[in-house]
């Protein structure tokens, strides 16, 4: 993404938890700054991207004493609505500004500027974000502060889900005699077509289960889907099912691809298998 940034002819300044992390994009023009308060002084926009809320609210504490007066902090981590509203909250409390805007199109989509961006907060503050936006990928307002997360959830609640039943589809047609690549290419272009069929199917059929999105993050976003269904006041009971059937996984792949899924439906059905090849983790 700070790639992406660069080469769209932005000026950017780079902070990480890990000093050596934000050094690696020095090569790429970016300024590696390992001091926080000094990597957003003075900065008109400050983007985040983080491992959870709690993170998020550590490193937006830590820097909120040295934000310049109306600076504007875009997150783009993948946390729960209420924490992005309190993000929001705090953030206006001291004149400065706030946007959620979580994304979606793993590392790939980074790296082409193809990421769906799902916005949450103003107008006003997301026209001013266009471009910084359209240099990453495609950017649209969902709402108010908190919004993006929502989508964001809703997202992850379709992958998370699509993800199981593609395993299961690919475990049925082992089972039943069928050629798993073969049922795959049939039903492709008919309903049952996806982003996840595509990408997550090529993996299950090559046992590639070296991470993208991890186990441990998919299980992150199903408790926060669920999180968000409660405070809503509504039950989603697929999403619960797929929930525990991450948390089964969890324990024993943590790092591994969220398509390791598959893995744990073998669990579930001794001596079926799809592949004849070794998991790749």
């Amino acid at each position: 993404m700070v790639r992406r940034l660069l080469a769209a002819g932005f000026s950017v300044t780079v902070w990480n938890r890990t000093y050596a992390k934000a050094q690696l994009l020095e090569a790429a023009g970016a300024r590696a700054q390992q001091d926080l308060a000094a990597a957003v002084d003075s900065a008109a926009i400050i983007i985040s991207m983080l491992e959870a809320g709690p993170i998020v609210s550590q490193v937006l504490q830590q820097a909120l004493p040295a934000l310049a007066p109306g600076a504007l902090w875009v997150d783009m981590s993948s946390t729960q609505q209420a924490e992005a509203q309190g993000f929001h909250a705090l953030l206006q409390g001291q004149g400065n500004r706030f946007v959620d805007a979580p994304v979606s199109g793993g590392v790939g989509g980074a790296a082409a500027g193809t990421l769906a961006i799902m916005a949450g907060g103003s107008i006003d503050d997301f026209e001013q974000l266009a471009p910084v936006f359209a240099a990453m990928g495609r950017a649209t307002l969902v709402g108010p502060a908190g919004s993006g997360q929502v989508a964001k959830l809703c997202n992850q609640l379709i992958v998370g889900a699509t993800i199981n039943i593609v395993a299961e589809a690919m475990l049925l047609a082992q089972a039943a005699g069928a050629d798993p690549a073969a049922m795959r290419a049939a039903i492709r272009g008919g309903f049952a077509e996806s982003k996840v069929l595509d990408v997550h199917g090529q993996r299950m059929l090559e046992r590639n289960f070296v991470a993208g999105g991890k186990v441990a993050t998919q299980l992150k976003d199903q408790r926060n889907v669920l999180a968000a269904a409660a405070a809503a006041g509504v039950v989603l009971p697929v999403t619960a099912l797929v929930t525990e059937r991450f948390e089964a996984l969890v324990a024993r792949l943590p790092e591994a691809d969220h398509s390791a899924a598959l893995v744990g439906l073998e669990e579930l059905n001794p001596g079926i298998r799809v592949g004849s090849g070794p998991d790749r983790v």
